[in-house]
Order: structure tokens, then sequence, then C-alpha cells
């Protein structure tokens, strides 16, 4: 009798996560270790990526590296370092991300405010930090025939939110370039390169808690605003992205690329009326 399959397995599959010392990466990392993955964290400093790892020790081996995303040499070493342990790259998951207080419009400023050098190292993060690794690792991908690159855009990519100067124009970047590697690899490289991206919606962390909520807990005029345009009326809990980023890097979604999914509580469909 042959072996039942399981669904969405993602067991023994490489997968590279970018960012996976932050929060966001973090918690995919150790879902997908979990789940019986091979994770290589990547993350700018070394002390945050062997706290990840010492994190993730109990179940698994993971594999650490602190490098620049941005960097074409430094992805190139990973690139190497991984092959030589694994022998292939089944997914890149490109997690790292950031802000910078010059590249925010506060209250009380204007765009006119803004700090030229802050943007630019926010876009080159945002952007180039998933441009990189996609071009560096994805020629791994293109040599095997088989991939899944899974980019995190951002409900800023397509509505305006206010203040997130730099970060809104980076992750609409972002949303083109799934859309525009999805196609050039699959139509170059067959159809078993995907690329596809994740928009969360809004979940609280150490990097937003002080905007979106009050020492007492109590929401925020930027908090209450989010709430009363979301349909299920809450925050997200950042472990509500698991569940999309296992089917993106399974079997399971091998027809679907080109897309960016948003796991927002309905915040991008609601009109607000």
């Amino acid at each position: 009798m042959a072996a039942k399959k399981v669904p969405f397995n993602v067991m023994g599959k490489v997968v590279v996560v970018t960012g996976g010392s932050g929060t966001l990466g973090g918690a995919i990392c150790k879902h997908l270790i979990q789940q019986g993955a091979h994770v290589v964290v990547l993350g700018y400093r070394d002390e945050s990526v062997v706290k990840r790892l010492k994190e993730l020790a109990p179940f698994g081996t993971p594999m650490g590296l602190a490098v620049d995303v941005t960097d074409e040499n430094q992805m190139a070493t990973v690139r190497h370092k991984v092959l030589e342990k694994w022998g292939r790259i089944d997914v890149l998951i490109n997690a790292a991300g950031g802000n910078l207080p010059g590249a925010t419009i506060p209250p009380g400023k204007s765009v006119f405010d803004v700090s030229i050098p802050d943007l630019r190292t926010v876009i080159d993060l945002n952007l180039m930090g998933s441009v990189v690794p996609s071009i560096v690792l994805g020629k791994t991908m293109a040599e095997q025939k088989q991939g899944s690159i899974i980019n995190v855009s951002s409900m800023a990519a397509e509505r305006t939110l206010t203040r997130v100067f730099g970060y809104s124009m980076a992750k609409a970047g972002i949303n083109m370039l799934t859309k525009w590697l999805s196609t050039e690899l699959a139509q170059k490289y067959g159809d078993g390169i995907r690329v596809n991206a994740i928009a969360p919606g809004f979940f609280i962390g150490n990097q937003n808690r002080a905007l979106l909520t009050n020492e007492d807990g109590s929401y925020t005029e930027r908090g209450q605003t989010i709430i009363d345009n979301t349909p299920m009326d809450r925050f997200g809990d950042i472990t509500e992205l698991n569940g999309i980023v296992q089917f993106l890097c399974s079997d399971e979604s091998s027809f679907v690329t080109g897309t960016i999914i948003p796991v927002d509580g309905g915040f991008s469909s609601f009109s607000g009326v």
C-alpha cells in the first residue's frame, strides 16, 4: 500500500529566511523547522542570529549566518554554504526589512522634512534586500528548475498609509518585483519555479507597539483607526502568517505564482463605509 501523502508537506525542504532573526522571520523559522524543514536563518547582527539559533535548537539543527542581504557577494557566500551543506535551495523567504525615523513623516512634519539618506537606506533594505537574494539564490532555483520565492509585501503597498513614506514606496516595489520575477522565471526556466508575496495586515510587535497601543493597553488614535477599518475587529497574531507561508512553500501551491496574498483580517477589502 502506498504511503499516504501528507498535505502541505515541507519536510526536508531547504528554506532560507532573510530577516530570520527578526520578529516576523523568526516566527516563520520556528514554524517551518517544527514542520521538518531545514532552515537557514539570515540576520544582520551576529548576536541576534545566535539568539535565534538557540531558540530553534530544541526543534532541529538550523544554519545561521550574519549577512547584509543587499550585498551580492555576501549572498553568494550564503548560496555556497547552503549548497555545500544540503545541495539545493528549495525556498527563499524574503522577510528582511525595517524602517528609520528619518524616512517617516511624524505629526507636525511634512514630506519636505524627510531625511534623504534615511529614505535611501529604507528603500534599499526593504526593496533591494529582496531583489539581491532573489537574484543570487534564484539562480540556483533556475538551475534546479524548481523553487519557491516568497516576498513580504504590506498594506502600505496598495493603500496610502500616512507617515510610512519610504517603507510604502519600497513595498510597492516588492509587489512589482513579485509579478515581474514570477513571469520571467516561469517563461524562461519552467513551471517549477514560483514567486509570490504575502501582504500582512497589522500585527502588534515591539517595533510598533507604542504607535498602536497606550500604556494601559487601549488603542492609540492610529490603532483605533486601523481596527475601525479591519472587518475582523482585531490585530493579527504573528503566527497567523504561518499557514499561508507553509502553503506557498509546499507542492500544493504548484500552480500559484505572481500573487500578492493579503493576511489582514479584511483590511484591504474594506472601503471604510
